[in-house]
């Protein structure tokens, strides 16, 4: 009250007083009137669990007590207990702490505003309404007492004599206004010499505020005398509750004789023999640590014995157990504060030391004879560098390995040469310093040799890598299923712990309904599978020594770390056995990542052989001595290489493609020239051919005979009955004959090269199927100059092209366009199924054959076209018979005949002679129409008939042409 700057004192004279609530208002919305407490209530009230509880200093220290009460008003602003009065009104009127304290708005209270209320005022109006209606139907009943009501009455007029403002909620003196108001500033004004007035004035203002607060305080003691009851009731409660505390104290003192004496006769003996018990092992657990502090002590002289022998992974094994064992067992044992780090120093040491042994041992297993043996060295000593590094998450070591694997590579190459040039007298090596250039001097024979050995040693190398990877492999993959083990071990172990503790749930519920402890449930619980686990680590450790007869904690003694971790055997292929402890720090993944480098790190030695014999090639190509090797040496230079490329393919499982790289190059220049050369030597051959029939060879008619019979390749030649065969006058190529010219058999010969390469290094397929294609265009079109564009008369000094020479030309592209379906379906059988597009060149080159071919027949015609028109437009009917004309007409056609009919086919000849006819008819008719002779049966038409039976006759007895249709009727002109 006095310590608050905006509290009221008083409740406001308005018409809403607190006092006066009108009846039948609900209760449930306004907040209830709390009474005053009982100091001490004749009987517990309240909820029966807060009677259970003891009383708290801390909790109970803030609590309102009896001792916080003031007897009045008054005694509380004029307390005399304070050390000093102050003559300032404020503090004399409402106490020492008026000034000094301040009180600061709570976070925990929310702000209450007007829309808090509207819920309440929408439910309240209605019976609201209800309320006065009711009110003005019945007037409540005067049920006070008359005498109270007086006594309020007047109270209430006093209370109205107090100003309205000290009434306020929010009165407040830090308000100008408010202070303004209550202590106006012209009480205190001395100025003027008017200060008698002025300290009247303010005596009087003094006088007025202390008769409002006698009205107040008379209010409150009014108040303060209904209640008089409960301050009795209060006193006489107190003897009472005094009473209550004897009788108390006295039961509470005879309770702890009692507890005294039950602790005396029952319990000190029994916990005696339990303090016995764990001093006892406590002295066990005491032995066992000193045992484990002597065995650590031993720790590092241990290590050095196994370095000593090279037992890296032993080694490591100790130090990992001793550090488990310090943090664990030994935390905080002051003689061991240095053997942690002495440990990580020696750890470190060891790693140094396995990568440099690692790096000895490829060395020494990658730089042995390479004498057809490819076993791997010391397996042994192998697994355990290998599985040491995987321990240290060391993983670069096949970047050790993959290095020492090019320098080997290198050497191999060097030492192959050194001791071939060293083996030949011709060269020099005194002479010739750098062994490139001694290389570079061997012939074919003696560097195809070389190559062979380079890549027989090549094959060794990579199998002995491949023995050494796979034990790499294997090691690794058996740490990776034992962590695949590990993890499946623990998960059936989680589900058998989950199984117990539900099972052990249930007993435990069954017991205590039987009436058994907890406590006891769960010691038996524990008992059982705490004695297997016992029982299993010594049968695990058999060799172990116990402790102690008489040791509780037996398996703390064990440091060994055979007996701590799990250990998985695994067997290489060598059938060597390799221990895996579970206490290896790779994961899954880089293990996963780790058995892939070693496959690509044995694809990269592949790459490595590969490389350095591209490079051996080049060196020995820069001369120009590949290009220059015929094309026997080269199918056995490339059938070398594929050889050795399929070889490394199935030790690596994957083919290298350096090597095939430089094959393919050699092979396109080899292609190149191959085919320059046979081009060029066709066009010299096409410049000097004077395109007469020549004589066939027996190895041609052989060489055909074996395209018949399907072997596309040239026939090894025969001695002595070659010799003996005389050459026949036409080539017979399957029943027919070929009148040919020299050219053409040697162009066949040409073509079966070009198959027999493709057979022999079929990587060329797709280039040597161009060249080819490229070759038969060249021969068509060259042919097409020298015979039907007249160029032989320039080329090789013709003095004309015969009728002959057209026929021969004509037959020569009728063998070869017989061929074209030979050479496609050899080519198709071995091209890949993506280039099979590129057989659409054959049948262009087909329909251009067959122009030429179309275009020769029409050359023929042509000539004795222009010998009909030149005679029969001469030609006069008049004796004798046969005229001139006719007989010079059919002695040209025997010429042609006898020309053409020994080169041609007798069915290309009939239909060439029908052209020819025709040719004939036409011109005859066409004179005969200009000489106005017609079919009248006169003088003149009985000579025309004449002449054309002797044409008729003439042309019908020669060779093949008997059968052939002479009809002259078309001739005549109709009777006019």
């Amino acid at each position: 009250m006095a310590s608050s700057h905006s509290s009221s004192p008083v409740p406001q004279g308005s018409s809403s007083d607190v006092f006066f609530k009108k009846e039948g208002e609900p209760a449930k919305h306004l907040r209830s009137v709390q009474s005053l407490p009982d100091v001490c209530p004749k009987e517990p009230t309240g909820d029966s669990n807060s009677l259970c509880v003891a009383p708290s200093l801390v909790t109970d220290q803030h609590r309102w007590t009896v001792y916080h009460s003031k007897v009045n008003l008054p005694a509380a602003l004029n307390d005399p207990t304070l050390a000093k009065r102050e003559s300032d009104f404020f503090t004399k009127t409402w106490g020492l702490d008026f000034v000094d304290t301040e009180v600061t708005p709570s976070f925990y209270l929310p702000q209450i505003s007007k829309e808090h209320f509207i819920t309440y005022q929408q439910e309240i109006s209605q019976r609201e309404k209800i309320h006065e209606r009711c009110k003005n139907i019945c007037p409540p009943k005067d049920t006070f007492d008359r005498t109270l009501l007086h006594i309020h009455d007047k109270s209430r007029t006093d209370l109205e004599q107090v100003p309205k403002i000290f009434m306020k909620p929010d009165f407040a003196l830090d308000d100008s206004l408010t202070f303004n108001s209550v202590l106006p500033w012209s009480h205190f004004n001395t100025a003027g010499g008017k200060g008698n007035r002025d300290a009247a004035s303010s005596k009087l203002l003094q006088e007025k505020l202390s008769h409002y607060l006698d009205i107040v305080e008379v209010n409150i003691a009014h108040q303060i005398s209904l209640r008089s009851e409960a301050f009795f009731h209060a006193m006489t409660s107190q003897h009472e509750l005094q009473d209550y505390l004897k009788k108390t104290s006295q039961a509470v003192k005879m309770l702890r004789d009692k507890i005294a004496q039950i602790d005396k006769v029952m319990c000190e003996g029994s916990l005696h023999i339990l303090r016995l018990g764990l001093t006892r092992n406590n002295c066990v657990k005491v032995y066992n640590k000193l045992k484990l502090m002597a065995t650590v002590h031993q720790t590092q002289p241990t290590v050095q014995v196994l370095l000593s022998t090279s037992e890296f992974v032993g080694a490591l094994d100790l130090i990992a157990t001793t550090q488990e064992v310090l943090q664990q067992e030994l935390q905080g044992v002051h003689s061991f504060r240095h053997l942690g780090s002495q440990l990580c120093e020696l750890e470190k040491l060891i790693d140094k030391m396995m990568i440099a042994e690692f790096s000895t041992y490829s060395h020494n297993d990658l730089n042995r004879p390479l004498e057809g043996e490819w076993q791997v060295l010391e397996e042994e000593r192998l697994i355990s560098l290998v599985f040491g590094l995987l321990k240290q998450r060391k993983l670069n070591f096949l970047e050790i390995y993959g290095e020492e694997m090019i320098i080997t590579a290198k050497n191999i190459i060097k030492e192959r040469v050194i001791n071939k040039v060293s083996q030949i007298e011709e060269i020099d090596t005194d002479a010739v310093v750098k062994l490139a250039d001694q290389m570079r001097m061997l012939n074919f024979p003696q560097w195809i040799d070389l190559l062979k050995d380079i890549f027989s040693k090549f094959t060794i190398f990579l199998q002995r890598v491949k023995a050494t990877l796979n034990i790499i492999s294997n090691v690794v993959l058996s740490v990776l299923d034992k962590n695949q083990r590990t993890r499946e071990l623990e998960e059936i172990s989680q589900q058998k712990n989950a199984a117990k503790d539900n099972s052990l749930d249930t007993e435990v519920a069954y017991l205590t309904h039987e009436g058994m402890f907890i406590s006891d449930a769960f010691s038996e619980g524990e008992l059982a599978p705490m004695a297997v686990d016992t029982t299993s680590q010594r049968n695990a450790s058999p060799n172990s020594e116990p402790c102690s007869s008489d040791s509780v904690s037996e398996p703390e003694c064990t440091t060994d770390s055979s007996s701590s971790k799990e250990q998985i055997t695994s067997s290489t292929p060598g059938g060597i056995d390799i221990m895996i402890n579970e206490d290896t720090k790779l994961t899954d993944l880089e293990l996963g990542k780790l058995a892939n480098s070693i496959q690509e790190l044995l694809c990269s030695a592949s790459d490595v052989c590969h490389d350095r014999a591209v490079k051996f090639l080049m060196s020995r190509a820069k001369d120009g001595f590949l290009e220059k090797l015929n094309s026997m040496e080269f199918i056995t230079l490339s059938r070398l290489m594929e050889t050795f490329i399929v070889d490394t393919e199935q030790i690596c499982g994957r083919r290298s493609m350096s090597l095939l790289g430089a094959l393919q190059s050699q092979a396109n220049k080899f292609v190149n020239r191959f085919h320059e050369e046979r081009k060029t030597k066709l066009s010299l051959l096409l410049d000097n051919e004077r395109w007469k029939q020549a004589d066939v060879p027996a190895e041609f008619q052989d060489l055909v005979d074996s395209i018949a019979d399907g072997k596309i390749a040239l026939p090894e030649k025969k001695s002595g009955a070659t010799e003996e065969r005389k050459p026949a006058e036409v080539l017979t190529v399957e029943g027919q004959q070929y009148a040919v010219v020299g050219t053409v058999l040697l162009l066949i010969r040409i073509i079966l090269e070009y198959c027999q390469c493709v057979d022999n290094i079929p990587s060329v397929t797709t280039d040597m199927l161009t060249r080819l294609t490229d070759l038969l265009k060249y021969f068509n079109s060259r042919s097409c100059q020298l015979v039907l564009g007249a160029g032989a008369l320039q080329v090789v000094g013709l003095k004309t092209i015969t009728t002959k020479n057209l026929a021969l030309s004509s037959r020569c592209l009728q063998l070869i366009v017989h061929y074209i379906p030979v050479i496609r379906a050899h080519f198709e059988a071995r091209l890949p199924p993506k280039q099979c597009n590129m057989l659409r060149h054959f049948d262009h080159i087909t329909k251009d054959y067959h122009d030429h071919i179309a275009e020769i027949s029409a050359k023929l015609v042509a000539i004795m076209d222009s010998l009909f028109d030149k005679l029969l437009s001469k030609y006069e009917v008049k004796a004798p018979v046969p005229s001139p004309c006719f007989r010079n007409i059919c002695k040209q056609m025997t010429k042609m005949h006898e020309a053409i009919f020994d080169l041609l086919p007798e069915e290309q000849t009939q239909m060439l002679f029908l052209r020819i006819n025709a040719s004939y008819k036409l011109h005859l008719k066409k004179q005969l129409s200009h000489l106005n002779v017609i079919n009248d049966g006169g003088p003149q038409n009985g000579l025309v008939t004449a002449d054309v039976a002797f044409y008729t006759g003439n042309l019908q007895a020669l060779k093949g042409l008997k059968d052939l249709d002479l009809n002259m009727a078309e001739i005549w002109e109709q009777k006019r």
